[in-house]
């Protein structure tokens, strides 16, 4: 059975590649739209289920896996920066503190769906405001959940991660791998 990764991110299709490199990857157009009220640690596999939900109908015969990444801090949800001020923003709220980064995973198959949410606590170092200038002044943060890419410069201004590596890039590649055994047997 054919496996489609529903995502356009290039870091998620890189570590799927970990899982199994026969899989396709496609971009799925969905709403993506919180409900009002909706826990922030649960946002993202809200979403994971709806872009699941989206290729499934396109690739029926196929197991399908949906994805989103979300980064909470302080009970907010911080999204990928619209401009230089948002980021500066999201990295004086990152300084000196621990923050949630969650991502929600859905598989649909054979009239099945699993989904789930894989947390892991990231914690920056105490940022001094030149450093946030200099940081905010790549092209690094604006693509990212959060503002910021743990695998690239960014992993100069962390601490310490508690959980899952693999999920802070944007993909739960330990957990999803279990959780692709059932739907391959």
């Amino acid at each position: 059975m054919d496996i489609i990764l529903a995502s356009a991110s290039p870091r998620r299709r890189e570590l799927m590649g970990i899982i199994t490199p026969d899989f396709t990857a496609v971009s799925i157009d969905a709403d993506e739209t919180l409900p009002d009220n909706i826990n922030p640690l649960t946002a993202s596999e809200y979403l994971a289920e709806i872009k699941a939900s989206a290729a499934a109908e396109k690739f029926p015969d196929s197991i399908v896996i949906g994805c989103d990444t979300t980064v909470i801090c302080g009970g907010e949800i911080l999204g990928k920066p619209k401009n230089k001020e948002e980021c500066r923003r999201f990295m004086n709220m990152l300084s000196g503190r621990t923050h949630q980064v969650a991502t929600g995973c859905c598989i649909i198959a054979k009239n099945r769906k699993t989904s789930f949410t894989e947390i892991t606590e990231v914690t920056f170092r105490q940022l001094s405001a030149k450093e946030i200038e200099e940081y905010i002044s790549t092209d690094e943060p604006y693509d990212k959940a959060g503002g910021y890419g743990i695998q690239g410069k960014a992993s100069l201004l962390i601490e310490k991660i508690n959980g899952d590596y693999f999920n802070v890039v944007g993909l739960p590649v330990s957990r999803l791998n279990q959780a692709l055994i059932l739907y391959k047997e």
